[in-house]
């Protein structure tokens, strides 16, 4: 072996290593404990439908928080880098400072805001004289998501707004491009990569979070609340490695084609 491949197999050791420690191995043992007896665990995902409609539930969940951070992080993030004013900087650390926040803080601030001594349902009892409740449902799991993972959208959105060429966009005004058709043709294009990691490192976030759902877990089913009540509550160790198995291979998958498709710059989203 040549002393150059010597030397990379040997700077390859420790990575390839940690991946086998921290990724492989979890996942292949969670895999074998999820199969056993006949992997009836993973048919019954597909069989039974409580599981299945979690499995459908977080999917959509994700999906929606996805396309809700990015249509607002987006917007917010071209806006922040292009203009300045007076108390921009203080608006942007207001907006990423759900960054120090855990899921559980999220889920408390969820209920003050939507449950049922909360501000939405003051006012609106004031105004209808229905007190409106949506905390402890898909809803206010909803915000709660899109609230801890605008940061991390934003701050990429704004990074790579800062590198698009504007001459670009006053050339497309010069040939009469109106302005939704630079947005269209010169802005999002450029946004493509930011959007797509960002999308991915949201949608990965929003599958597996588990926090802000148990704080507000009245009537809510999706993975990890299933996975977590097969695990302490029910003993069933197998179904809980076998949707846990289900849970990290599609976040994986997800993840493996947002890199492709941006090019490998899933990880300038973290």
């Amino acid at each position: 072996m040549r002393r150059d491949n010597l030397w990379l197999v040997c700077l390859a050791l420790p990575a390839g290593a940690f991946f086998a420690a921290f990724f492989l191995l979890p996942l292949a043992r969670l895999f074998l404990v999820g199969g056993g007896g006949g992997f009836i665990a993973y048919a019954s995902i597909l069989t039974d439908r409580t599981y299945f409609y979690s499995l459908l539930a977080t999917l959509a969940l994700s999906a929606a928080t996805t396309g809700a951070t990015l249509l607002i992080s987006g917007i917010a993030g071209v806006f922040l880098q292009r203009y300045a004013f007076a108390g921009r900087a203080a608006l942007i650390a207001l907006l990423t400072l759900p960054l120090a926040f855990p899921g559980v803080v999220v889920g408390f601030m969820v209920i003050v805001l939507a449950g049922r001594q909360g501000l939405i349902g003051d006012v609106t009892m004031a105004l209808t004289g229905e007190r409106v409740v949506f905390a402890y449902s898909m809803a206010g799991l909803l915000m709660g998501y899109v609230y801890f993972s605008i940061p991390r959208t934003l701050l990429t959105v704004m990074a790579t707004a800062e590198k698009l060429d504007p001459r670009l966009q006053e050339a497309a005004r010069s040939l009469g491009a109106a302005p939704w058709q630079v947005l269209r043709d010169v802005i999002i294009p450029g946004l493509k990569p930011a959007l797509l990691s960002a999308g991915a490192i949201c949608f990965a976030t929003a599958m597996g979070a588990f926090g802000t759902a148990f704080t507000l877990a009245t009537r809510i089913n999706v993975l990890a609340m299933v996975i977590y009540t097969e695990f302490t509550l029910q003993a069933n160790i197998a179904l809980a490695a076998a949707l846990s198995f289900v849970l990290g291979s599609v976040t994986w998958v997800v993840l493996a084609a947002a890199r492709t498709a941006a090019g490998g710059t899933v990880a300038a989203a973290g």
